[in-house]
């Protein structure tokens, strides 16, 4: 069979017509419009210093010299120069305070966060922190909620959990203040989870508790109360106080009374019953059914896997014992 308009297999198209230098031809005018566009905003930013250096009336050289770190800036994100980008919407950004534009300010602030993001988080951070302070100033406090809620998001890719709880609470308080409530459960919810994984697993319990209960006041929120009652549950379990867990499930069944004929209340009580049994194969199986019905995300597999390593811990040292 005969390949027809298609480039051969072989690595070297042999025997094939070799399609290399159209190719580069097409490559070539990308990257000569990747030049115009650097040369472009170098000759915009050149124009805009020269506007701020020279003379003229205070407001007009400001309002000029903004008009072209706009355009500068936007030529380097075309031209891919990200870090150059940031700190020409940085410029804007002083430029805009100088003219008291204040959200035009705060704006440019996170136009160049957005740039940094590309090439330099903590860049990024501090220029979305400098919006936030500026949102605040003008009472735009939902605007301030967003952006705090990407910085935590920002930490969060980085893997730098302290700080991405640190954020995520501000955003949840801004978002709340607002009676922006499902925006604030959101950023609660990853602060419970963090938390949890740091082992504060007093404030993860509260958290889910406290989202349980406004959520049972509305109807389209009632739903996923079993799954906030078991992520609060497992780190009652995680804490290994089984007369704790005991007294929180008894809460839970008074808080919403459908609570204990689900098999969230169910997985809660038999782990419960396996470590005050300090059976640790009773804990495995319990675990087990559930999952084969109602997988388990990674969240609760890790930390139902710490509370089998304390039960093991806590079998092997009666085995000691004896």
């Amino acid at each position: 069979m005969k390949w027809r308009n298609e480039r051969s297999p072989s690595i070297f198209g042999m025997g094939e017509t070799n399609d290399c230098g159209e190719g580069i031809d097409r490559l070539i005018p990308i990257v000569e419009n990747m030049g115009d566009h650097l040369a472009r905003a170098q000759d915009f930013e050149g124009k805009a210093e020269k506007k701020l250096s020279g003379w003229g009336l205070f407001g007009s050289k400001f309002e000029d010299a903004a008009d072209l770190f706009d355009k500068s800036a936007n030529s380097f994100k075309l031209a891919k120069s990200w870090d150059k980008a940031g700190s020409t919407y940085i410029k804007l950004a002083n430029c805009h305070l100088k003219l008291e534009s204040k959200h035009e300010a705060a704006q440019a602030y996170v136009d160049a966060a957005h740039c940094y993001k590309k090439s330099n988080i903590n860049e990024a951070v501090s220029c979305l922190d400098n919006a936030v302070n500026i949102f605040c100033e003008i009472g735009r406090l939902s605007m301030a909620a967003r952006y705090l809620k990407e910085i935590a998001e920002l930490y969060e890719s980085e893997q730098n959990i302290e700080q991405a709880v640190v954020y995520f609470e501000k955003a949840a308080d801004f978002y709340e203040n607002e009676d922006v409530n499902t925006s604030a459960n959101q950023c609660k919810q990853k602060v419970a989870q963090y938390s949890a994984q740091l082992e504060q697993y007093q404030r993860s319990i509260e958290i889910y508790e406290e989202i349980a209960r406004q959520s049972l006041n509305n109807n389209l929120l009632k739903y996923g109360v079993k799954g906030h009652l078991l992520n609060a549950g497992i780190c009652q379990l995680c804490r290994g106080d089984v007369i704790a867990i005991s007294n929180a499930l008894e809460r839970y069944q008074d808080l919403d009374p459908t609570f204990s004929g689900t098999r969230e209340y169910r997985l809660l009580a038999d782990i419960a019953a396996a470590i005050d049994e300090e059976d640790v194969g009773k804990f495995t199986e319990v675990i087990k059914e559930f999952d084969s019905m109602t997988p388990l995300d990674s969240w609760k597999t890790t930390l139902l896997l710490r509370v089998k390593e304390k039960l093991k811990a806590k079998e092997l040292e009666e085995d000691d014992l004896t």
